[in-house]
């Protein structure tokens, strides 16, 4: 609960959101590039659209998830 209370009064006097989760950002696009290309031999325009495409098709994979958990929760309510 602390550490909660920690992070969020951080948050609190954070001015510039973006700025403080940029490298979190960069970190996980790097990580889709080296999925797409590991052995780096595409071009950085390349590699970069085809991690963008990895990172939508995660994300949607997640949501994919996300729904069929829930119509499973929801039949057993009730």
């Amino acid at each position: 609960m602390q550490a909660r209370v920690a992070a969020l009064t951080s948050w609190s006097r954070t001015h510039d959101r973006q700025q403080r989760t940029a490298p979190a950002r960069e970190a996980a696009m790097a990580r889709f590039e080296r999925l797409v290309d590991p052995d780096s031999v595409l071009d950085a325009a390349t590699r970069r659209e085809r991690a963008d495409a990895a990172k939508r098709a995660h994300f949607q994979r997640l949501a994919l998830l996300s729904s069929l958990a829930r119509r499973r929760g929801s039949r057993n309510v009730g």
